[in-house]
């Protein structure tokens, strides 16, 4: 695990990444447990205009593609098996964030006054 930092909405959010390489990246948050999944950092040499899954994730992450400079070009709540995510601009990075307790708080930095639990139970997603 690393420390890494991004920017979202002009403040600096620092978080605790697991980053993935090589063949880790066509697997990222898929067959974890939704308690043990840690935040993942796929990075990229340039950017790039490419589509991820969340077929075998079995439970709803926050994926946030980040420019070169790490500041949020777009996030998205993501639920299970769905078989195409992508971003609308090209990108540099992508967290996976599980919505678990480990970041709780960082989840409620993109949406005031909720948890992670709001967003299950009531199968929000943006």
């Amino acid at each position: 695990m690393r420390n890494f930092s991004f920017n979202f909405q002009n403040k600096k959010i620092k978080i605790s990444v697991k980053k993935v390489y090589g063949f880790q990246k066509g697997i990222g948050l898929m067959f974890s447990s939704r308690k043990k999944a840690k935040a993942l950092l796929f990075e990229f040499k340039k950017s790039v205009k490419m589509s991820f899954t969340s077929l075998f994730v079995f439970f709803p992450f926050l994926m946030i593609w980040l420019n070169e400079t790490n500041e949020v070009i777009d996030i998205k709540k993501i639920p299970p098996f769905v078989w195409s995510v992508s971003s609308r601009k090209p990108f540099k990075r992508v967290l996976e964030i599980p919505f678990n307790s480990d970041y709780e708080e960082i989840i409620k930095k993109f949406f005031k006054h909720s948890s992670w639990k709001t967003f299950i139970n009531n199968k929000i997603y943006i």
